[in-house]
């Protein structure tokens, strides 16, 4: 298809071509008719100068009683002009060229002549340069027919008398002249017509290979610019659409693959976490039951790390179902309006029947009522676990929460501490899950590794986000945003 577009003449070409044709096909039907029509009249005029002349002389000859030849006989005629009277049988009675008037056998039978034999049937006609066999010299014959003759004069057809009857040649200059300016503005129009068919092509061809297209908008000046511009506007804006689709596609795919990742990872920490305390609960009861003479003191201590590690596996499973929770139920989650407020003095409250040496004072400055749509245990557990993470782990004396900045859409919240923070290298990866900066402590403190994940998910559930970051003066800080109605 390609090659047989490139042996054929590009469309303004023969766009121009049949445009020219047709316009000089017309130019010279027009001058072949005017030319004809104006040289029709010149004869007609011609015609009628000497039809008058022929009523005037027939007005002579013609009496009440007969045919009167002698008044024209006596008339002093014209060298150019030459005078034949017919009578209606063709015989010539009359002729100013003749050495012998009325020789019918010089001059012969004149009825089948052209002019005679018109005038005869309609009462006038005419011949145009018809050679005479008497003279053997070429006239121009008008003839009249009267009562009883047939009147006919004639002129010699020199040259003169051709130009005067050759139609005017002004009038063909000035039409080839006009088809020239035809003929430029058809090219210059046809050509650009033809840009525009070649866009549109180059616009199929590039759509056929699938190309991306801008939407480069050229300035309209006809219906065919408009028609080229809204097609290959169209076809941006599908092509735009088609691509905002596919990334969607792909960006819900990698989404289902990374939730899939992410459960197996899941599962794989959890039964990892979970190998830990189900090991330390079988060991210490096996120990227990081995030795039937354990006492008691042993035998209690032992059941109390049972216990602990019963308490650990209970809120290790408690996280895991609030992330499970958060990944799969976010549409059917309830929300209400919550007062940030209330949730900051609970927290303040658990924080302060810790014992002395987790203790911290919980410091807020809340201006007036701080209030959210959303799921008050969710927006609960952000603060719980920000808290719980400063207790076990900042070695600080400071929990400091501070409204950062409002506007009509989101809060901006910054959870502090004056503790120790933590290395830069690990402030990339505080929210993963099971991720921990001293993974010994961790464990010894009873933290399962999820808490600042459920902080994170929380949050986006609450479309905000968070990030965190360690103070200039000591300890680590939290900056966090919750929409107001997400």
């Amino acid at each position: 298809m390609a090659t047989d577009s490139k042996r054929r003449l590009p469309f303004h070409r023969r766009a121009f071509l049949l445009l020219i044709s047709l316009s000089w096909a017309l130019v010279a039907c027009f001058i072949l008719f005017q030319y004809v029509r104006e040289r029709r009249y010149k004869v007609s005029s011609l015609d009628a100068v000497l039809q008058l002349e022929n009523v005037h002389l027939l007005d002579m000859i013609e009496r009440p009683q007969g045919l009167d030849l002698d008044p024209l006989v006596a008339l002093d005629m014209p060298d150019t002009l030459r005078v034949t009277v017919i009578g209606l049988d063709g015989e010539v009675l009359y002729d100013s060229y003749s050495e012998e008037s009325g020789g019918s056998a010089v001059l012969g039978n004149h009825r089948q002549r052209p002019e005679v034999a018109a005038a005869l049937a309609t009462g006038a006609g005419y011949t145009i340069k018809r050679l005479s066999e008497s003279t053997s010299e070429r006239y121009f014959y008008s003839a009249r027919r009267g009562h009883n003759v047939v009147m006919r004069t004639a002129v010699p057809y020199t040259y003169s008398l051709y130009r005067s009857l050759r139609a005017d040649m002004g009038f063909l200059w000035f039409i080839l002249a006009v088809a020239v300016v035809i003929s430029i503005i058809g090219y210059f129009a046809t050509r650009r017509l033809g840009r525009q068919i070649e866009r549109l092509r180059d616009f199929a061809e590039r759509a056929e290979r699938g190309e991306r297209i801008e939407c480069g908008t050229s300035v309209a000046r006809d219906e065919i610019d408009d028609i080229s511009n809204h097609v290959i506007g169209l076809y941006a804006e599908l092509q735009k659409t088609i691509g905002e689709r596919d990334r969607e596609h792909a960006k819900a795919l990698h989404e289902t693959q990374e939730k899939i990742r992410i459960k197996r990872q899941l599962t794989n920490n959890i039964n990892h976490e979970l190998k830990t305390p189900i090991a330390s609960i079988s060991g210490y009861i096996e120990t227990i039951i081995s030795n039937e003479r354990m006492d008691d003191a042993t035998r209690t201590a032992f059941l109390r790390r049972c216990l602990s590690q019963c308490e650990r596996l209970g809120k290790l499973l408690a996280d895991v179902a609030d992330i499970t929770r958060m990944d799969d139920g976010r549409e059917q989650i309830h929300r209400e309006r919550v007062v940030l407020n209330d949730i900051v003095d609970e927290i303040a409250e658990e924080v302060a029947v810790q014992p002395a040496e987790r203790r911290l004072r919980v410091n807020c400055d809340f201006e007036g009522e701080v209030a959210v749509v959303g799921n008050r245990d969710m927006l609960t557990s952000i603060f719980r676990n920000l808290a719980s993470n400063a207790v076990a782990y900042s070695s600080g004396r400071d929990i400091f929460i501070h409204m950062v900045a409002e506007d009509d859409e989101k809060y901006t919240i910054s959870f502090a501490d004056n503790g120790i923070g933590v290395e830069e290298e690990h402030l990339p990866r505080l929210f993963e899950r099971f991720y921990r900066v001293d993974k010994g402590r961790s464990r010894k403190m009873g933290g399962t590794g999820l808490g600042l994940s459920i902080v994170k998910n929380a949050v986006a559930l609450h479309g905000g986000d968070i990030e965190a970051r360690n103070r200039v003066s000591g300890g680590l800080e939290f900056i966090f945003t919750l929409r107001k109605n997400p």
